[in-house]
């Protein structure tokens, strides 16, 4: 597939701090072609949750523009749109299928039909089922098959990781989208877009822990031998970090950011001592001299908080540290902390490293979005590839199966290829198209194609229904 066939994705992720919108492109060496960015502050959203529509409306305008003055030929409709906060959870589920057609080697729209049953599971009411991902195949009893695909059996199953969320909370995410003008193509959860943007093929088999730090929450995501093993959302953020510092130092908000930022520690034994911060009192207000020590001693604690609900979710999946080779991957914009690298070695006794979403990046991106804070976002794009690959394989399938309505063949269509063409009836052709022309005309013309597909599944649906 041509660099020209790739869809422009766009990923939309709205969080507690920053609303960031980035459209991409895969390139031919199959790396993403950033082609638009914009961001925006986020007023709106609390603990991951949409609770102001208007002002998030705003944000998201605010981020759209700024994405399409950095390219003024974008032409943003759809969007993939993350999702986090308290009100995500998951369960584990095994779903099995008898298969109609026992004689053929499983086919890709069967294992969809497969995933597609499982939404159907029973969850609590006001809960709505987000995603479902399969884990581990089995095809009679051959067990942990992880892709059943031109296996031959008589029934295939598979255990699955369903998560769920709040529907109001649901709702008011798609309803900020769509008044801003968008369509909301897909939600995810956050923790999988940024694994996706940050994590390799051999951290996957390894076995990781990644651990993305954002504003108002900390989502994580645990993979073992290639499977996703389990997820959870982390009541605690920046934002909360932040909060502490005002707290229990007595300054603005804006103030504590800004020393977070700037002076911020996860270990308070790595402060200096004697190190002072001077923050500008108000109003004819005497100066405060701040503690470095104290600052990072405020952050370690609100920090070890969150390592330590990492540790309890690994146990709860029994990954410790001797399964869990891959270590732990800290990324979001509160991984960018000074010393946060020893403090969760020392917690969850792994190994750990920063995750910066350049892993499948082509080398022409701008600096800005080397920051592990855009993880989710870049993220979002590639889930987006992944779901385009994975209808186009069905869809390729699928189609094989299509026999071609008798209306819509040669004889039927009143083309007669053997009769004369009047010369009043041709066209001026051009002799000779340019390259540029060359891809216009084919372009329309799987435009047409694809345009008569669809009218021939949605008759064949008609006629089912009839």
């Amino acid at each position: 597939m041509s660099q020209h066939d790739s869809p422009i994705i766009v990923g939309l992720d709205i969080g507690t701090t920053k609303i960031a919108a980035i459209a991409g492109r895969k390139n031919e060496f199959g790396k993403l072609e950033i082609l638009g960015f914009g961001r925006a502050n986020s007023n709106g959203v609390q603990h991951g949750q949409v609770l102001n529509i208007d002002q998030t409306i705003k944000a998201i305008e605010q981020a759209l523009q700024n994405c399409q003055l950095s390219n003024p030929d974008l032409d943003i409709n759809e969007v993939y749109v993350g999702i986090a906060g308290h009100h995500i959870k998951s369960l584990q589920t095994r779903g099995d299928m008898v298969r109609q057609d026992a004689e053929n080697e499983i086919q890709a729209w069967e294992i969809e039909q497969l995933i597609n049953n499982q939404r159907k599971t029973f969850i609590p009411a006001g809960d709505q089922i987000i995603d479902v991902i399969p884990q581990e195949f089995h095809v009679d009893n051959n067990q942990n098959i992880k892709d059943p695909v031109g296996v031959n059996g008589v029934k295939v199953g598979a255990n699955f990781h369903i998560i769920t969320g709040d529907r109001n909370a649901i709702r008011n995410i798609n309803r900020s989208v769509e008044r801003s003008g968008l369509t909301t193509k897909d939600l995810v959860l956050q923790p999988l877009a940024s694994a996706s943007a940050v994590m390799s093929d051999i951290d996957m088999e390894a076995g990781v822990a990644i651990l993305d730090i954002g504003g108002g929450t900390s989502d994580l995501a645990v993979f073992y031998d290639g499977i996703l093993k389990h997820t959870a959302v982390i009541p605690f953020g920046g934002e909360n970090i932040t909060n502490d510092i005002r707290m229990g130092l007595g300054v603005l908000k804006s103030q504590a950011e800004a020393m977070k930022v700037q002076f911020g520690s996860a270990l308070s034994d790595e402060a200096k001592a004697n190190a002072y911060v001077t923050i500008p009192g108000l109003k004819g207000m005497p100066a405060k001299e701040i503690s470095v020590k104290n600052l990072a001693a405020i952050i370690q604690a609100r920090m070890s908080e969150i390592l330590d609900f990492v540790t309890y979710h690994l146990k709860q999946v029994g990954l410790d540290s001797r399964m869990l080779n891959g270590g732990v991957i800290l990324t979001g914009g509160g991984s960018q902390l000074k010393h946060l690298i020893q403090l969760t070695e020392y917690i969850t006794g792994l190994n750990a490293r920063i995750g910066l979403p350049n892993e499948h990046l082509a080398p022409n991106h701008i600096d800005e979005l080397k920051k592990p804070m855009y993880s989710t976002c870049i993220g979002l794009i590639l889930k987006g590839y992944n779901d385009y690959e994975q209808n186009y394989k069905v869809f390729a399938e699928t189609f094989k199966k299509v026999e071609v309505p008798k209306s819509l063949t040669v004889n039927n269509l009143n083309i007669n290829n053997s009769a004369p063409v009047k010369k009043s009836e041709t066209q001026a052709v051009p002799t000779s198209l340019t390259p540029e022309q060359v891809e216009r005309r084919k372009s329309k013309f799987w435009d047409r194609f694809k345009n008569n597909l669809i009218e021939i599944f949605s008759e064949e649906e008609d006629t089912k229904m009839n």
